[in-house]
This record gives C-alpha cells, sequence and structure tokens, in this order.
C-alpha cells in the first residue's frame, strides 16, 4: 500500500505451514457440472493415504553414492515410479521416443565429500537435473528430509518429478538455449502435475496420494519453493535469469498438468505466462517494504477502497466489536472476520485478524504468513455483501467458491492504487498474492460462506481465486452458479 504518512503494501513471506484460524467444511451436493465444489480437476476429493504404499514394488532404480538410507530408497522410487509414468504418457503427447535418465546420483549437503554435475556439493541443499550428463540428483542429508518432514513421501516424490520434467523438456526439445528460465521452469512444474495425477488415480504401483490433504501438503510444498520476493534493485542488478515463479503461478502451472495432463505443459510459453501475471506487480519498488501491520487504520483504509472501487448501495457497515456477531440472525460468526446480511456488517476481531496476518518469524523463518493473508479474508467478507446485494445463494459449497472468485477479482482492482479518503493510496504489491493463496490453502476463511464453511480441497479454493484473479464478476457468477 501507498499513503502520504507510509509506503507499506498488502504483504509476503515466504512458506506457510500454519495459520491462525480455522473454517468448518461444508457437507453436501454440488450443483455445478462446470466446477463442482466437491472434485479437484475430475476427481473426488476425498481424503485418506498419501505416500509409499506397504506393498509397493520394487525400484528399477539405483542411486549412486547412496548411503543407503530411506531417503535414497524413497527418491530410487520416486525415479523409478516417475519413469513408469513417462513411459507410459510420453508418446501420446510428445515427439520422439522416451529417454529414462542417465543415473541418479545422491549427496549430503554437510559433507565435503562429493560432487554433481562438475561441482561440489557441500552446502548444495537442493536436488537438481544435470542436462550435461542427463542425470538427477538431490541432497539426502537437509532438503528431502525437512520435504519429508514436513509434507510427508510424496513431498520428495513431486520435487523429483519436477526436476524429471527438465529431462523430458529435453527430450520432447521444448526449451533451448533462448527459452527463459521461468518457462522451463513452471513446463516441469506443470509435468510434475501430470505425474501426480497419475498417481492419484491409483495408477501408481508405488505410491498413493488422497486428493484431500494429500494433495493439499503438495500445494504446500510448492509455496515452500517459490521464488523470494524481489525489488528492483535485486532485478537491475542481477536480472531475473533464473526466475521460477511466484507460488501462485507454480501452483497454477501444477495445477494445469493435473487436471488437463502433459498436453497442457506444451501451451506454457512466455505469452501464457504474461497472460497469467496480467496486470499484478512482481517486484517491490524501491521505497517499499511490503509491508503495512494490520491495524485499525490499515483495515478501514482497505474497507474505503473497496467502497470506491464497487460502490454498492448501502456499503456494509464494519465494526470492530467481534462480539456482536453472534447476535446475527441469519449467519454463523466466522472469526475473525464475519458477515451479518440481517444487518449488512462486517465485524472484525482485530486482536486475531492482525495474528492471522503476522508471521511468527522465530517458529518459522521462511513463513509465507503476512499482512494479505488477514487482508483477503476481511476483503472475501466484503464480498459476500456484494453477492448479498445481488440476492445470490450465500450458504452453500458454491458460494464458498464464488467468494474466492470475487476475492481475487477484488484483489487485482487494487493493482493499479486507491486513493482513500484518509490519505492512504491502497494498491497491491509484490508477494500479495501468494499471501492469499497462503491463506486460501491453510485455513480457507478467504474460500467460504456467509457460515464460515469451505470446501475440502485447498486445490479447489486456490482454482476459484485464480479464476477471479484472471476474470471479473461475471465470470464468478456464472462458473458457481449454485
Amino acid at each position: 500500500m501507498r499513503s502520504p504518512r507510509m509506503r507499506a503494501a498488502l504483504a509476503v513471506g515466504a512458506a506457510a505451514l500454519v495459520l491462525v484460524g480455522c473454517s468448518h467444511r461444508i457437507e453436501g451436493s454440488a450443483v455445478s457440472v462446470f466446477a463442482d465444489p466437491f472434485k479437484v480437476g475430475g476427481m473426488t476429493a476425498v481424503d485418506g493415504p498419501t505416500g509409499l504404499r506397504d506393498d509397493a514394488i520394487a525400484p528399477t532404480r539405483t542411486v549412486e553414492d547412496t548411503d543407503g538410507g530411506e531417503i535414497d530408497h524413497l527418491g530410487a522410487q520416486s525415479i523409478s515410479d516417475i519413469e513408469q509414468y513417462w513411459a507410459y504418457a510420453y508418446p501420446d503427447n510428445l515427439p520422439g521416443e522416451f529417454r529414462p535418465v542417465e543415473a541418479l546420483s545422491s549427496w549430503d549437503a554437510r559433507d565435503y565429500a562429493g560432487g554433481f554435475c562438475g561441482g561440489p556439493t557441500h552446502g548444495l541443499v537442493n536436488a537438481g537435473f544435470c542436462r550435461v550428463n542427463n542425470t538427477i540428483g538431490w541432497d539426502r542429508g537437509v532438503l528431502l528430509p525437512a520435504l519429508r518432514r514436513v509434507n510427508g513421501d510424496m513431498a520428495i516424490t513431486m520435487v523429483l518429478a519436477h526436476e524429471y520434467g527438465h529431462s523430458i523438456q529435453q527430450q520432447a526439445r521444448l526449451v533451448r538455449s533462448t527459452t527463459p528460465v521461468l518457462v522451463g521452469e513452471q513446463q516441469s512444474d506443470c509435468m510434475a502435475g501430470a505425474y501426480t495425477r497419475w498417481v492419484a488415480e491409483d495408477r501408481s504401483p508405488r505410491f498413493t496420494l488422497s486428493t484431500g490433504d494429500g494433495l493439499n501438503d503438495l500445494l504446500v510444498t510448492l509455496l515452500s519453493i517459490r521464488d523470494p520476493v524481489l525489488t528492483e534493485l535485486d532485478v537491475e542488478i542481477n536480472g531475473v535469469g533464473d526466475e521460477h515463479g511466484t507460488a501462485f503461478e507454480r501452483i497454477s502451472a501444477f495445477q494445469a498438468g493435473f487436471t488437463d495432463g502433459p498436453s497442457a505443459c506444451l501451451a506454457i510459453d512466455a505469452a501464457e505466462i504474461e497472460a497469467r501475471r496480467g496486470a499484478l506487480p512482481t517486484e517491490l519498488q524501491r521505497d517499499q517494504t511490503g509491508d503495512w501491520p494490520v491495524s485499525d487504520e490499515s483495515v478501514h483504509a482497505v474497507y474505503e477502497a473497496l467502497k470506491i472501487l464497487f460502490a454498492p448501495a448501502p456499503p456494509p457497515a464494519l465494526s470492530l466489536d467481534a462480539n456482536a456477531a453472534a447476535g446475527c440472525a441469519d449467519a454463523r460468526p466466522s472469526p475473525p472476520a464475519s458477515y451479518c446480511p440481517a444487518t449488512n456488517t462486517i465485524y472484525l476481531d482485530m486482536p486475531a485478524l492482525t495474528a492471522m496476518g503476522t508471521p511468527d518469524i522465530e517458529l518459522d523463518p521462511t513463513s509465507l504468513v503476512g499482512d494479505n493473508t488477514a487482508y483477503s479474508v476481511l476483503i472475501s467478507r466484503y464480498m459476500l455483501s456484494l453477492q448479498h446485494a445481488k440476492g445470490l445463494p450465500m450458504d452453500t459449497a458454491e458460494a464458498a467458491l464464488r467468494t474466492a472468485c470475487l476475492t481475487g477479482v477484488a484483489t487485482t482492482k487494487l493493482a493499479p492504487g486507491v486513493a482513500t479518503p484518509g490519505g492512504h493510496s491502497v494498491k497491491l504489491a509484490a508477494g500479495d498474492i501468494d499471501e492469499a493463496v497462503s491463506g486460501l490453502l491453510t485455513n480457507g476463511l478467504a474460500a467460504s460462506d456467509v457460515n464460515g464453511d469451505t470446501v475440502p480441497a485447498g486445490f479447489s479454493r486456490i482454482a476459484a481465486f485464480q479464476a477471479g484473479v484472471l476474470g471479473d464478476w461475471d465470470r464468478c457468477v456464472s462458473r458457481y452458479a449454485g
């Protein structure tokens, strides 16, 4: 955000695993055929086992320089499974003939010995594909154990599926020396999504993946490996040659592969990525911190900006008396932000909303929790008031996703900046969209109905938000019509 008194923004951090607040899941039957709230990519969203099967068949690949531990076993199983998928999928989708990578290697980034792709591996907390000799390697000491500890076996498999995507690109000649790194990386995210769909369909003989919590965990993993927010100075000094993309971009690429298969990955190029970015900011300006702490002043500024953008008559009232939400005649409270249709009032619990938008750096130094995690929830309640004025259903699964979609519309409208009577300029900053995505995935409140109920799959909540970021009011209403 901008203001004559301060310069700030709806902010960003890095990889949220825990957020304050929780919403209820909606039970019921879906109405919309076009965008089923209870499905992800056409598959029913259900919880269940995720990870290496107890009866998994043996790996077909071995690992060089292995320590013989569980991480390398998972790596070998992952690559074996990914290759089985591509042996099946490649002929129908890509030119030429599928060829497995030449070798797999492992190292411990804490050790001084070892090498990969012609360089030392000490301090190399990473996984990668080496184009020089067509090999894949990974850090068994730091990176993969951390991914597994937080998000399970399939987090390792997904990261290696992304790296394998680079081998597929080479074989199919989808990239060349002039192809932007950003394009190659998001194509690989898409290919990881295509493989993951095969696992979710229960076709893998080694792994299983639930379309509920299991898939949610993989999206959290994508949050954790998105690019850090750059400043204009960063870009001037270092350029964007190794850009991988924001969490919003990487998740949308993954979702394309999961939903439509490898053919969707072929459509990802510089123009397609630019279209997805639209007018969204990609780096912080020199005088921006990307941070406007949630306060009475800031939420009133966001509220005033929404009044200017949408000009409802009458606008909803804004109350900081959170306890009064319990007296609403036609909706349950959904703290820290509630909307009551009977009184056309938004109620905020400011301490809880502030906590929601404040990262705990000591607990998680890479936290993606930030200001817009909270502001997006406020925006979603404002979008409920606009739906109420139009007489739209407000307590259905479709209403929850419609709200997420309209929150995306409103968030994008803030990109150019809105001057408020209080002297602020409420303006979207780089990283804000990722903060909203983090909240959608981990608490779902910005994708909830008037009672704070949401749908099971974070995949669906993010897809609805994305539809709004890239669309408009009419698209959201027609897509989620129930």
